[in-house]
């Protein structure tokens, strides 16, 4: 997984409420196991013209020109906006696949599903929850300067916009901890295995 510590970039608005893990990625995407594939086919019945059976056949897609991820005002944007109750519906670790393989690094928003949420903390993508006010504050701002940076913080847990403007968020601190190391679950038990060696020799005495 992936180390997050710190990240400055520019953020894409995706201002729906209650996007769901089948609008993120389509459900006959799911049978795919190459995550970097995911990213062509992010929120691709939204995306593309014509419907996309295959990861592959995203390539000769025609893209829709109103939609967020086709404006070339965001290109490489690694942080997404989005609106309230972000990831909701069925559990599946493909979304946080699709968002990571396209580029996202993060995703702020009011709410997020919590299964969402878990599945993204263990596949290094940060869910940054904000409030009502400062969500409003930030859909002003890239209104008004759609190329702004934002800076993300994990080590203080602070979200920085231009202007210096510094916000708190919450996280976990086991999933924190497992970010700022770049470990999933299963890394950080392995980086106890010398004690665990060490544990097992002496009870085997």
């Amino acid at each position: 997984m992936a180390q997050f510590t710190t990240l400055t970039a520019r953020a894409m608005p995706l201002l729906v409420n209650d996007i769901d893990t089948d609008q993120i990625i389509p459900a006959r995407f799911l049978k795919v196991t190459d995550k970097n594939g995911l990213g062509k086919v992010l929120f691709c019945d939204w995306r593309y013209q014509e419907t996309i059976p295959s990861v592959d056949a995203a390539e000769g897609a025609t893209p829709r020109a109103d939609f967020v991820l086709n404006t070339p005002t965001y290109a490489g944007a690694k942080i997404l906006l989005a609106g309230d109750n972000f990831g909701c519906g069925s559990s599946r670790e493909h979304a946080p696949w699709a968002l990571t393989a396209y580029g996202f690094q993060a995703v702020i928003s009011t709410s997020f599903a919590d299964i969402f949420r878990n599945n993204s903390l263990k596949n290094g993508l940060l869910p940054i929850v904000v409030d009502a006010e400062t969500h409003a504050t930030l859909i002003d701002l890239l209104e008004e300067v759609p190329d702004a940076e934002l800076t993300i913080d994990l080590e203080s847990q602070s979200l920085t916009l231009p202007g210096g403007q510094s916000i708190t968020f919450p996280i976990d601190a086991f999933a924190r901890n497992c970010l700022l190391r770049g470990v999933d679950q299963l890394g950080y038990l392995l980086t106890f295995e010398e004690q665990i060696k060490a544990y097992e020799e002496v009870q085997h005495v």
